[in-house]
């Protein structure tokens, strides 16, 4: 026997013959043409959101929602500009009892602050409406097919339709969709296999294939079949479909604060007592020295007092982390997971349908010494014939691309064995005539112990035929056959599985940003070491079972580690719901999709890098507009103590601070309100873009925070405000 790793196999003298029933099963057929290709869909292109620049446009249709925003009811969420509004009311009201130029010029720029605070959170929200509303279109314009009674392997004829709404349709409930029709909701297919087109949810014009069997059989409800007809078991309840729940999502109308988000709300309405009651206590200091101030003053102090810059962009910025998220095709489920993305340290990968392209496929057929590779191909083809896995079907194709040829027909004195966990096996029995057959096909450590439980010996080659497959990165299958001849290893199945192109360098850059990466797979050790060698992971667990992958996440949780985990399977389910951020891909089942909180529509597991700089992106921009806020304030009391107190005996020395030298007391409060108005405007687009994300340590980025955003959180107020006193101080009554 040469190198298996060429596969080329000289036999000497046939030893070993088919069994008389084997033969008697079914003489040749012509063969089936295989499939067609699906419709070419030309290059991927992937919806893309303006993530920086507002347009007026934009700004100008979001206004209606900032003035509805004004509700104290929601207004009391912000404490910061709950604050600004009641002091808002209080200007007003002063404003019309003690009618002037400086009190009405303060009241509206104080409502406006309040406004411009609201449109940074409205235009956040509103930049997926538009899209919401095209798919809540696509959800109740679709009628469902349904199917009564209808099991595994029933005829078309036997079927009995009834079109009802999507909107009707239940769990467990069976829909028909064929060529040029809309999926009605979420679910699995369990017959057929077609070509899909995701663009409507993904933004994907590259059909995708959705089949029974395996890890790519879940369907998203509004995408369309394209060619051939699936029978579609749902998943979903009414109102909580994918669908539903991306629509809940773009609208903003369902995000939850997260923790650290929490937290600085916490802060910010700290710091807006203290200053309340600091402001509270001038008054009567203020009259002591004879420089007693107005309602409007005291207003105006608070307001540039009180971090407003922040606490009215805080909103918007967590809604923005979430679209960036959209951008990308990912939909987040939660904020709290973007928030812990921009942490995660640790990152595991499930191999199939992740790192490799998803179906291994038959690449060869290699038997042990002294049996035909015909008798091989033909037990392996007889025992996947009913199997509708892919792996399943790509064996039949090859057998019969090497001139062996069986259909259906065969199982008419036979059953198919289906694979099972506990077994790792499948194949299929045959009797007839008191002749029996038994074929199995599976995972080489199983089939040896089904051989030898059975009386059986295991040819000294087979180990070394299954190590030698996996060692190469494949994936053996064993073949046995059991008849009145006893019980024998007929050979191997070389399964292959095809690492994405490219994802070497993506798990680089995951490296680079201080990611180790872990591929968790079913394969034995030998295979799960190639694959992992040839892809570039940092390390691998091999034999996962979902419990092993549990406790993996639960370990790396346990030092301390953020971790994340992305997979496509029912058996990645457990694994997704324990880590902190659990990406489920788009191409898996149902299970794998509720379990996790992210799920990536482009079912690509690479993106975890968009995301984990999404969620960096999301807190270092937090960061940086707090340090700008916080230095912004303390410019600006440079522009309100002096004009309050620089006139009043005792406090003559506070004159010198007004280091601007503004025009008058008036109108320096003035332009301290109207800058701070202004400047939440001014970082709208900022605060929805997001500060760039670059790899980089802790201390290289609080320096940098504090170069750009501390710094300028400082000049920016001094060249601001001496800009508007300049054109304020021509008001009249100024």
């Amino acid at each position: 026997m040469s190198d298996p790793v060429g596969w080329v196999v000289v036999h000497p003298a046939a030893t070993v013959k088919a069994t008389p029933l084997m033969l008697r099963l079914l003489p040749e057929q012509e063969v089936t043409p295989p499939c067609p290709a699906p419709p070419a869909g030309g290059r991927r292109r992937h919806r893309r959101v303006a993530g920086g620049a507002v347009e007026p446009r934009q700004l100008l249709a979001s206004l209606p929602d900032a003035v509805r925003k004004l509700d104290p009811r929601v207004m009391v969420r912000n404490p910061v500009m709950f604050v600004v509004e009641v002091g808002s009311v209080l200007t007003t009201l002063s404003a019309v009892l003690s009618p002037s130029v400086f009190a009405w010029l303060i009241s509206c720029w104080l409502w406006l602050t309040v406004v411009f605070a609201n449109l940074a959170e409205a235009v956040a929200e509103g930049r997926g409406k538009a899209q919401a509303e095209t798919l809540r279109r696509t959800r109740s314009a679709t009628v469902a097919r349904r199917l009564r009674s209808w099991r595994v392997g029933m005829g078309r004829d036997d079927w009995e339709e009834q079109r009802v709404p999507a909107a009707d349709l239940r769990p467990q409930d069976f829909v028909v969709v064929e060529a040029g029709e809309t999926v009605p909701g979420d679910g699995e297919v369990v017959e057929g296999v077609a070509a899909v087109d995701e663009s409507a949810v993904t933004g994907e014009s590259a059909p995708v294939i959705r089949e029974a069997g395996g890890d790519r059989s879940g369907v998203t409800g509004g995408t369309t079949v394209l060619s051939d007809r699936i029978v579609v078991r749902i998943t979903s309840r009414p109102g909580h479909t994918f669908l539903d729940r991306m629509i809940a999502l773009v609208e903003g109308t369902t995000r939850q604060k997260t923790p650290n988000e929490l937290a600085l709300n916490i802060l910010l309405a700290c710091l807006t007592v203290i200053f309340i009651l600091a402001v509270v206590s001038l008054q009567p200091m203020a009259g002591w020295a004879g420089a007693e101030q107005s309602i409007t003053v005291l207003v105006a102090l608070l307001v540039t007092l009180i971090p407003t810059t922040i606490g009215a962009l805080l909103s918007a910025i967590g809604i923005a982390g979430m679209d960036r998220l959209v951008q990308r095709n990912v939909i987040a489920l939660s904020g709290r997971a973007v928030e812990a993305a921009g942490d995660v340290n640790t990152l595991l990968l499930d191999k199939t349908g992740t790192i490799t392209l998803g179906n291994r496929r038959a690449d060869s057929f290699v038997p042990v010494k002294g049996v035909p590779r015909e008798l091989l191909a033909d037990a392996a083809q007889l025992a996947s014939l009913s199997d509708g896995t892919p792996e399943g079907r790509s064996i039949v194709e090859l057998s019969r691309r090497q001139g062996v040829h069986r259909d259906e027909a065969d199982f008419a004195h036979g059953r198919f064995v289906p694979f099972s966990a506990q077994t790792r096996m499948s194949g299929a029995d045959f009797a007839h005539d008191g002749e029996f057959c038994r074929i199995r096909k599976g995972a080489a450590s199983a089939v040896i112990h089904w051989v030898v439980r059975r009386g059986g010996e295991v040819p000294a080659d087979a180990r070394w035929i299954a190590d030698s497959i996996a060692a190469g990165g494949g994936t053996p299958l064993l073949v046995a056959l059991e008849d009145q001849g006893g019980t024998r290893i007929l050979g191997a199945v070389h399964l292959k599985d095809v690492v994405k192109p490219g994802i070497a360098e993506r798990f680089a850059e995951l490296r680079a940003m201080g990611i180790r990466t872990v591929m968790v797979t079913g394969d034995n050790p030998l295979t799960a070491k190639a694959v992992a060698a040839e892809a570039g992971v940092d390390d691998y667990l091999a034999e996962a079972t979902p419990e092993r992958k549990l406790a993996r996440i639960r370990e790396e949780q346990a030092g301390g580690n953020l971790v994340a985990m992305t997979g496509d399977g029912t058996n990645d389910a457990p694994a997704l719901a324990q880590a902190d951020v659990g990406v489920a891909m788009n191409t898996g089942t149902s299970a794998a999709k509720e379990a996790g909180n992210m799920v990536d529509l482009d079912s690509n597991p690479t993106k975890l890098i968009e995301i984990v700089e999404a969620g960096k992106r999301l807190l270092i921009t937090r960061g940086a507009l707090t340090t700008f806020s916080i230095c912004n304030d303390v410019a600006k009391y440079f522009a309100i103590v002096p004009a309050m107190f620089g006139g009043a005996a005792g406090y003559e020395g506070l004159g010198h601070l007004n280091v601007m030298g503004l025009h008058s007391p008036s109108s320096a409060i003035a332009s301290a309100i109207v800058f701070n108005a202004l400047v939440i405007v001014a970082l709208i687009p900022l605060a929805l873009r997001g500060v760039r994300y670059a790899p980089s340590s802790a201390h290289d980025l609080l320096r940098r925070n504090l170069g750009i955003y501390g710094l300028g959180g400082l000049v920016a107020p001094f060249l601001g405000i001496k800009a508007i006193d300049l054109l304020i101080q021509y008001v009249p009554g100024m």
